[in-house]
């Protein structure tokens, strides 16, 4: 039976990877104190019932996290169970950003402050993080690609780290996406929502599209901006990283930005194989 085992940071991910398994199949149970977790992996593998798998996630939680998790994950092991163990990370500003924004309490931080109590959890996780066959950091990853990636890990087993491209389009009275790796304004293009008949639709709608593209000023700019897409890709590839955010912006996320979104995904499919649209802000107002 195929065991994934999920550990790492508060604030890391976990819970969302978890979700992401939960619906490709896997039996997933958070929060399993370890000495429970041969018994359980015994209980499934003979109940009959049919899973792709069971996912059991563990972290400093569970009181007796810290007692034989290692004697205990060489038993299922050797019982002959397929485990993978992955441990899901973040840097420290990151998680100190998501606790922050989420106003979550660490677990630890009952008695210290948060970056105390993340540089505790850390310091206790050190051993269990050498033990894991793979490390994933979440620091660039948004909620969509960190689920993404680790479908690719449980479908492609060992499969090299993918390389995906997300071109969002978003409205800059929304704030631009800290996720991005590329921003691009083109609030200098002709606005449509100045347009009696193209006010209420949208960047997705034939007439809107071809009001934007059609646009001179949208040629010339299209003339140079994907030379430079196509000279940059290959450098952010180069560097390792599993993820791409190109994110275009116009004032409300609408029109334009929606357009030219679609415009880009189109001209970079025809190159890479994993890209992706995503419109932040087009039902925002």
């Amino acid at each position: 039976m195929r065991i994934i085992i999920i550990s790492g940071m508060s604030g890391s991910g976990k819970s969302t990877a978890v979700k992401a398994l939960e619906d490709e199949g896997y039996y997933c149970i958070d929060n399993l104190p370890i000495r429970l977790f041969k018994p359980f992996v015994e209980l499934v593998s003979t109940s009959g019932d049919r899973f792709k798998g069971i996912v059991l996630v563990a972290d400093i939680r569970g009181r007796e996290f810290f007692k034989g998790y290692e004697q205990i994950l060489k038993k299922i092991k050797a019982a002959g169970h397929d485990l993978e163990f992955l441990f899901i990370d973040a840097s420290d500003e990151v998680l100190i950003r998501r606790f922050s924004e989420t106003r979550r309490r660490h677990p630890a931080s009952e008695t210290s402050t948060l970056s105390e109590a993340i540089w505790l959890e850390r310091h206790q996780l050190t051993g269990l993080r050498n033990l894991a066959d793979r490390i994933i950091d979440t620091s660039e990853l948004n909620v969509h690609q960190l689920k993404d990636y680790i479908l690719r890990i449980v479908r492609g087993g060992n499969a090299p780290q993918p390389f995906m491209i997300d071109v969002q389009s978003f409205g800059f009275r929304f704030g631009i996406p800290l996720e991005s790796s590329i921003v691009m304004d083109v609030r200098f293009l002709p606005n449509p929502f100045f347009v009696p008949e193209l006010k209420a639709g949208s960047g997705l709608d034939d007439a809107v599209r071809e009001f934007v593209l059609s646009n001179t000023t949208t040629a010339a700019f299209l003339d140079r901006f994907f030379p430079m897409i196509d000279l940059l890709v290959p450098f952010h590839q180069r560097e390792g990283k599993a993820y791409l955010t190109i994110s275009i912006g116009c004032t409300g996320g609408r029109h334009r930005s929606v357009a030219l979104a679609d415009a880009t995904a189109l001209h970079l499919s025809q190159k890479y194989s994993s890209v992706r649209t995503i419109h932040r802000d087009i039902d925002k107002g």
